[in-house]
């Protein structure tokens, strides 16, 4: 007696495996398809350059004497940089022993706790309006918002009367709680909106486990949101620090005066052409650039990440 054994069908052979670039190839597809053509790089070329012409031109300026800054445009001396006589740095020292000095640590005593003290408030309530169960929670967070389109010129001449009769008038306090109080329900918004697309299973896993609203909001939520905190620290830091307007009226000029009102009175003060302004604007820039530079990183992602939901 034979036994006939049985044997399984033959593995089917797989087909030529096509790189995936020669298949879109194929498909009609060209390869780099999402990078831009030479015409729309040639136009972002010349919108970059003539976006940094003002730039160029301050820069320039701000290193030429005052009788060249006088008699000629700033775009001659591109046309002769080699002619020495026209150059010169004590714009930047001038600018500095003007009055730059003292109105850099103002502008810091101004913008630090006007970035700092709003970011804390906005954060608590952002967590709670996102993970927090109370009566006309999303009708308050409605009215917050709502606040968004109101323009700050219609409250600077009721605080002014309210710092009046308060005493606050030419005090560093009525100038930070100014811009507190217009940028916080930017701030709540931001926050609330990237609080919102974080996982809730976290918030309560952590109830579970005893942890209080407040250590879940320092343990957990805030180092979760740091994005969304540091882009709201770069607005928040770049308003407060180029605001002449609320500078100007609250804290005036003086000992107090911030860079703004520096820069704007250097020329009166000196009696002096342009060179001088433009120098103390470049001075002026290096803090805002430097706190772009570095939190850079987390702009983009703190300012998109509420935007869409999967």
């Amino acid at each position: 007696m034979t036994t006939t054994g049985t044997t399984p069908p033959p593995a089917p052979v797989p087909a030529e495996v096509t790189p995936r670039r020669a298949a879109a190839g194929k498909e009609g597809i060209a390869p780099g398809s999402g990078q831009a053509s030479w015409p729309a790089r040639i136009v972002l070329l010349v919108l970059c350059l003539l976006w940094a012409i003002p730039t160029i031109g301050i820069i320039v300026t701000s290193f030429r004497t005052p009788e060249a800054a006088l008699t000629s445009g700033w775009w001659t001396a591109i046309t002769s940089p080699l002619d020495f006589t026209q150059w010169t740095i004590s714009n930047y020292t001038q600018a500095w022993d003007g009055g730059m000095g003292n109105a850099f640590l103002n502008s810091f005593a101004v913008t630090l706790p006007a970035t700092v003290i709003p970011i804390m408030i906005a954060a608590f309530a952002a967590y709670a309006f996102t993970f927090i169960e109370f009566p006309f929670r999303d009708t308050l967070f409605v009215v917050v918002v709502a606040l968004l389109v109101v323009p700050n010129q219609v409250a600077l001449v009721p605080l002014l009367r309210l710092y009046t009769d308060t005493g606050l008038t030419g005090t560093y306090a009525a100038v930070y709680l100014a811009h507190i109080g217009f940028g916080m329900p930017l701030a709540i918004y931001i926050l609330r909106n990237y609080m919102s697309t974080l996982p809730k299973a976290v918030v309560e896993s952590a109830k579970i486990d005893g942890a209080s609203h407040f250590k879940t909001f320092w343990k957990l939520i805030v180092p979760m949101s740091v994005p969304a905190l540091a882009s709201f620290a770069i607005f928040q830091f770049l308003w407060v620090w180029n605001d002449l307007l609320i500078a100007l009226l609250y804290l005036g000029p003086g000992e107090k005066e911030v860079v703004t009102v520096a820069v704007a009175g250097l020329v009166g003060q000196q009696n002096q052409g342009w060179q001088l302004l433009t120098a103390g604007a470049i001075l002026s820039m290096i803090v805002p650039v430097a706190v772009f530079v570095s939190l850079q990183r987390y702009f983009v992602r703190g300012l998109t990440a509420g935007s869409v939901k999967g």
